[in-house]
């Protein structure tokens, strides 16, 4: 009763905090909490932020082992992530499940390209907090790795793969980025392939977890209502609990498109698939806020972008269009995306394709620019109104070496984006001739060979 009673005023604090957050927005300035950083005793980066009113804590431990460390077994960082709560410490899953619930904690964890994580979400007093925190750390330091819970976990895997294939979205998707990417780590599919899983055992699990899950390739990031002495405690207990270790070695870099791509993949749907990019940029790129806002017009805001105007507006091909840039350690996606019927897909890709040769041109005019930098700095706020989206915030920050000041700078730096910069930035980063399009849907033999020509304006795309 006290943890649901407790909850309750969560949700009434939360209001009155977005409230307050609303007002000092509205009122020209935005108070961002400050960042303060430092490495634990045994090698780990630190960051944290107080946040006073709610008596709950984020803590999130990071680290450099997505998928992009695969290296021949796609799915082991996949599978080795989500081994650690199966099983630590001695304790069952279910009991350790039982532990965090029995004090009102919630775990998650995730595996993506370039990193991992494990995390917990307690309330602050010290009876709830000390055992969600004891048994977080049994589950990133004391993983038990047991058979029965290997094979369990690869069997859901494998049952996901088999998913896949049936959702021509992810075959899209896979196919997008291994064209992309190709012979760089970014091509593996993170959820593995039969292949791979098939060769995946428990020492491939142990070894994995024993060079990357270490202190010194870690990011220990919290956010509540601790005081430092707190969160200094607490980092060093996490990370004393492991082994000092090494950093992960750098990635290569990604090597740009050399020339346009076609994918094209035959499956039974109603509607047909299409992602049109080419490697975008890197975290920490000089030219993301320009990017960013340029983006914005093109296909980031939804209704108000050019895409959906063409596409959907003015030609009804789609419900959705959208373009995104995805930076990561290396140089993430740029990706035009959406859904057409079969018999519109040519018009949809030859579309697609125009509507960026022409941005790339012409870039966004003054209304467009100014309706993008007001759009962004007006939603800025809702990007921090709660602990879970700071604690992402930081989460970005600290793993790909930002600047300390990035969320109280970003407003003004939105704001200093001319029309020049945004069309600028496009035109010297996209190059609308060596694109990779991948289509998938039910594409008649006959149409083919339009839509090579329709993906690549010479005519002549390589085929895959």
């Amino acid at each position: 009763m006290q943890i649901k009673a407790m909850k309750n005023k969560f949700i009434s604090l939360s209001a009155s905090l977005m409230f307050g957050l609303a007002m000092l927005v509205s009122g020209g300035a935005l108070a961002v909490p400050e960042i303060q950083h430092w490495q634990s005793d045994n090698g780990a980066r630190v960051m944290y932020v107080p946040v006073e009113g709610l008596p709950m804590l984020d803590v999130r431990v990071v680290f450099d082992a997505g998928s992009a460390r695969d290296g021949e077994l796609s799915g082991l960082a996949a599978l080795t992530n989500g081994l650690l709560a199966e099983g630590a410490g001695g304790l069952s899953a279910q009991t350790l499940a039982e532990r965090f619930e029995s004090v009102g904690a919630q775990l998650e964890n995730d595996s993506l390209r370039d990193m991992a994580h494990v995390g917990v979400r307690s309330l602050t007093d010290k009876a709830y907090l000390d055992q969600a925190l004891a048994t977080l750390s049994a589950v990133v330091a004391q993983p038990d790795f047991k058979p029965q819970a290997f094979e369990r976990e690869l069997a859901r895997m494998k049952v996901a793969l088999t998913a896949k294939k049936q959702s021509p979205s992810a075959i899209a998707n896979e196919a997008f980025y291994q064209a992309l990417y190709r012979d760089h780590p970014y091509a593996q599919p993170p959820g593995g392939t039969e292949a791979s899983l098939a060769r995946l055992d428990l020492d491939a699990i142990k070894a994995f977890y024993q060079k990357y899950y270490v202190a010194k390739n870690a990011l220990i990031v919290m956010v509540g209502a601790i005081d430092r002495a707190r969160a200094e405690a607490i980092a060093n207990n996490l990370s004393q609990q492991l082994p000092s270790g090494e950093q992960a070695a750098p990635l290569p870099a990604v090597t740009p498109l050399a020339e346009s791509r076609l994918v094209q993949i035959q499956y039974p749907s109603k509607q047909v698939h299409i992602y049109m990019g080419q490697p975008g940029m890197k975290r920490g790129d000089e030219d993301y806020f320009s990017l960013y806002v340029a983006n914005h017009t093109l296909g980031g805001s939804g209704f108000a972008s050019r895409l959906v105007e063409t596409i959907r507006e003015e030609h009804g091909l789609a419900y959705s269009v959208y373009s995104y840039f995805l930076p990561m350690r290396e140089a993430g996606p740029f990706m035009m995306g959406m859904q057409t019927r079969a018999d519109q897909a040519e018009q949809a890709v030859t579309l697609l394709r125009s509507e960026l040769e022409k941005y790339l041109k012409e870039g966004p005019d003054e209304d467009e620019l100014a309706d993008a930098v007001s759009n962004i700095v007006g939603s800025f706020p809702l990007t921090l109104d709660g602990n879970n989206k700071l604690l992402g915030y930081l989460t970005m920050i600290g793993f790909y070496d930002l600047s300390k000041d990035y969320l109280n700078t970003f407003v003004e730096r939105i704001k200093s984006v001319s029309r020049d910069d945004a069309a600028a930035a496009m035109a010297n980063r996209i190059d609308a001739d060596k694109m990779v399009t991948v289509i998938v849907g039910d594409i008649a033999a006959g149409e083919s060979s339009a839509m090579a020509t329709a993906a690549d304006s010479k005519g002549g795309s390589p085929r895959e």
